[in-house]
């Protein structure tokens, strides 16, 4: 069974957000996710500064199995990356919601968080894959 903290939502592409607070929201793969993708190699990450549209393509996470693209989980601005992932990208692997978060984001339209799934909706869909 794979680890879906309680607090966290979802996108049905596997995405995790969690509010930091003042509309900012810290994003990463799911746990689910990273154990389909196997060991992670390299990330792209998305443009710092930018504006992206939710569901944009705006990283990629390559493995040892395949390459992903990450989409955007909301609309709004690329705050921070998680620089420790360029020598480190293995992180997400052993710890995909806390060490290994890709990038925060300043949402720009809040009724964007009603697309979200909860934790038990995200383990429903994960269990049908």
């Amino acid at each position: 069974m794979h680890n879906t903290p309680n607090e966290l939502r979802y996108t049905e592409q596997h995405i995790w957000i969690e509010n930091i607070g003042e509309g900012i929201y810290r994003a990463g793969i799911t746990d689910f996710a990273q154990d389909e993708l196997g060991d992670v190699v390299f990330v792209e990450f998305p443009e710092k500064g930018k504006e992206y549209s939710r569901e944009d393509e705006c990283a990629v996470v390559e493995s040892v199995k395949s390459t992903s693209d990450i989409y955007c989980p909301l609309t709004g601005t690329i705050m921070e990356l998680n620089e420790e992932l360029e020598d480190s990208p293995e992180i997400i692997n052993s710890d995909p919601y806390a060490e290994g978060w890709l990038f925060t984001i300043k949402l720009v339209d809040e009724s964007e968080l009603s697309h979200l799934l909860s934790a038990d909706d995200y383990k429903e869909l994960t269990q049908q894959e």
